[in-house]
């Protein structure tokens, strides 16, 4: 028996059969043999070569790397060595994570205080206020005050962001969404703190700097900005068999969303809602669009950041400034403790989620951004958000990870926002009466007045006492044990739900995953990651792995890699795909239509009507900024110039040149380019018959996609052909699959 509770080799196979080295040595002779060479990457890609270090697997699935001979002890700041780098100090292997674990509170505080002042992660934000309104009282589930009456409208603040980039990088890149949002209730501010997916990469908040460190620039180069697809972030991941499922979602295009106003929304934990009798219920907290979810396709998203690296923020902001101002749906999914208990995963483990098909979404509100900040600094850079900051009726479970957030948020904001008085910047200062005896520090804005300080107190009876029938009350049920540093085996299950994720996704869906993953590890130079991260995807779903080894040139060479416990079947569940359950719509989505000296204004006249009834906005592209001259002289103003203006910015798009603005376009790659990636990224087009010409010049067929426009029943049938989105069956023909 190894420290930490670990087995060796020969133990496990005595012990317990399912447990043993999570990844077997590599074949010697199947490793690709390279002259020697004096190239920076190839001498880290050899001397990094993993499995050097024995990896063993705790309780939980999780990895263990021991020192040995000629490899240093991990340490304290303070020299004391360290047992156990993986897991917090909890009470039992389910309990709360206690405040006297002084390893992690020291690796988590030099974490927060890293930068200064950017926030870490999540530094690249767009924001806006708007107002939450729940549908009817929720007094069944909770007592929170914000929740009961359905004509009362609590103040919101979101923000929106992007998690491995700096404040300086782009909107576009393969990454998470942040989505959190501060509800400023008439009991205190409430900070639901959650990402654009329902899973996170750890489930021990222990690991969260090595996660972050994996995944930011590397230190002695300075780059990859805001991109996972590099060794260190790789090399991580693959030691941590937890992580399997959060990089199906990574690797899916969950993580390259249109627009904020079409993103889901999920608070990540199990969190509980409680009711005024003190029952308690768990749930897990949801943010739909009502307008429905849309992604971008990678070599969109890619164009997109060179085109303009401020497009979901500036969509954001020109949405709500027109008026058309996004809204979301917010559910939660409700359930006991005895349901949980009979869930094949643990509901404490944030690498898990739980199909709506076991527990559906309860509808509780609507949340509507309806102005934008007046200060991006003072409101959106300056906001201060902690997944601590709770009302009565809501409340925490055990999960270590949620544990190890709320100790981890007040600390980073010390640092970034100059002290402990963050709470008076307007933005995060609650809306309802504040009063305690808490004094002074760096920034103190408020003056408080009198001599007294203190509670009890004699001096000053009209001062603030504690409200046993008002205040908050955690629960009482405490699932206590033994102090360890220990995972609950009960996490152990690393592959089931990543295979459940990969089943329930279209065809296209599918694609794209594999396309992700061929492409990230293809930036990978230590083979030996490359194959460790084959042997995850073999655990998952052969047909998965097979198609990545293929897009590798790598067949054959995925690692044996032994899951912890055996996965099981799961049934595929519709929910997680976002092209199935896409609703057929053009609400709040942009046509562009390109025009030329000569275009019909008529034309443009009823596509204008057409595509706003539908709830969208059309935009003019031109090939000069002053717009063109149309048929008859009228004058047609444009929004964007053409080598500005390209289709990536759109939904779907009209060619509507006139045929001697069609012959000046077909020598201008911009404008053939503005229709070949649409086409490429699976849009609709419409063109009328004297533009028919561009299309060919482009290399462009029909298909179902492209819809010949001739007179108002053109216009019609574009706009309901545009109305399905992208044209899934024409990819295929545009890509090699893999």
């Amino acid at each position: 028996m190894l420290a930490g509770g670990l087995l060796d080799q020969g133990e496990r196979t005595r012990i317990c059969p399912d447990l043993h080295h999570i990844h077997s040595p590599p074949s010697r002779d199947i490793l690709p043999k390279t002259p020697a060479s004096k190239s920076r990457t190839r001498k880290r890609a050899e001397s990094n070569a993993p499995n050097v270090v024995p990896n063993l697997a705790g309780a939980g699935g999780e990895t263990h790397q021991v020192a040995g001979k000629g490899t240093a002890t991990l340490t304290t700041n303070q020299g004391t060595p360290l047992s156990d780098n993986q897991n917090s100090l909890r009470a039992g292997t389910r309990g709360p994570t206690l405040l006297e674990d002084f390893i992690f509170r020291e690796k988590i505080t030099h974490f927060d205080h890293e930068r200064i002042p950017e926030r870490i992660v999540h530094a690249r934000g767009s924001a806006a206020h708007g107002y939450f309104q729940p549908y009817k009282s929720m007094a069944h589930l909770t007592r929170a005050a914000f929740l009961q009456d359905p004509k009362r409208k609590t103040p919101v603040f979101v923000r929106f962001s992007t998690v491995a980039g700096g404040a300086g990088s782009g909107d576009t890149p393969r990454d998470v969404r942040g989505f959190a949002v501060k509800f400023y209730t008439e009991e205190g501010n409430f900070d639901l703190v959650g990402n654009n997916i329902p899973v996170f990469f750890i489930q021990d908040a222990i690991k969260f700097p090595d996660l972050v460190h994996a995944l930011k620039m590397e230190p002695d180069r300075g780059y990859p900005q805001a991109a996972s697809a590099h060794d260190t972030f790789w090399d991580f991941v693959t030691l941590m068999p937890e992580s399997m499922h959060m990089l199906m979602w990574a690797m899916s295009d969950r993580t390259l969303p249109r627009s904020f106003r079409m993103m889901e929304g999920f608070g990540v934990h199990t969190f509980r809602f409680v009711d005024a009798g003190g029952k308690s219920t768990f749930v897990k907290f949801h943010w739909r669009p009502r307008i429905g979810s849309a992604t971008l396709i990678w070599d969109e998203s890619v164009k997109l950041y060179g085109a303009d690296p401020d497009s979901q923020r500036r969509d954001l902001h020109d949405a709500i400034a027109m008026g058309d101002f996004p809204e979301f749906e917010f559910s939660v999914q409700a359930f006991d403790e005895r349901t949980a208990a009979k869930f094949p995963f643990d509901v404490l483990d944030a690498t898990k989620l739980i199909p709506e098909e076991m527990v559906p979404l309860q509808p509780v509100g609507r949340m509507v951004l309806d102005r934008n900040p007046d200060n991006f600094f003072a409101e959106t850079e300056q906001v201060a958000f902690h997944p601590g900051h709770v009302v009565p009726g809501i409340d925490f479970s055990d999960d270590p990870l949620l544990q190890g957030r709320l100790f981890s948020y007040t600390d980073t904001q010390l640092i970034r926002l100059g002290g402990a008085n963050f709470h008076e910047i307007p933005v995060n200062r609650p809306k309802c009466p504040m009063a305690n005896f808490q004094r002074d520090g760096v920034r103190r804005m408020d003056v408080p007045k009198g001599q007294v300080a203190y509670e009890p107190n004699s001096l000053a009876t009209d001062g603030p006492r504690e409200d046993p029938q008002r205040g908050f009350a955690s629960v009482r049920s405490l699932d206590s044990g033994d102090r360890v540093r220990e995972r609950s085996e009960t996490f152990a299950d690393h592959y089931s739900q990543p295979r459940l994720f990969w089943l329930s996704m279209s065809e296209p869906e599918q694609r794209h995953i594999v396309n992700a993953f061929t492409f990230e590890l293809s930036k990978v130079s230590t083979v030996a990651i490359r194959r460790r991260m084959l042997g995850h995807l073999s655990n998952i779903d052969r047909e998965l792995c097979g198609r990545v080894e293929e897009g590798l040139g790598m067949k054959g060479q995925a690692e044996s890699i032994m899951p912890a416990v055996k996965p099981i079947e799961m049934d595929p569940s519709p929910a997680l795909s976002l092209v199935k359950k896409a609703k057929k719509t053009l609400e709040g989505r942009k046509i562009g239509v390109l025009v030329t000296d000569g275009t019909d204004p008529a034309f443009l006249g009823a596509l204008k009507v057409a595509v706003e009834k539908a709830g969208a906005r059309l935009q003019v592209v031109a090939p000069k900024i002053g717009g063109a001259a149309g048929k008859g002289g009228k004058h047609i103003p444009a929004d964007h110039q053409l080598a500005g203006g390209p289709s990536i910015l759109f939904d779907a798009v009209v060619v509507a040149a006139s045929e001697s603005g069609t012959a000046l376009l077909e020598r201008e790659a911009a404008a053939i380019d503005w229709v070949r990636d649409a086409f490429g990224h699976l849009k609709v087009i419409g063109v009328v018959d004297t533009a028919a010409a561009l299309l060919g010049r482009a290399g462009i067929e029909e298909d179902e996609g492209v819809v010949l426009m001739k007179g108002s029943g053109g216009v019609n049938e574009f706009v309901n052909t545009a109305k399905r989105g992208r044209i899934w069956d024409r990819e295929p023909t545009l890509r090699t699959p893999v």
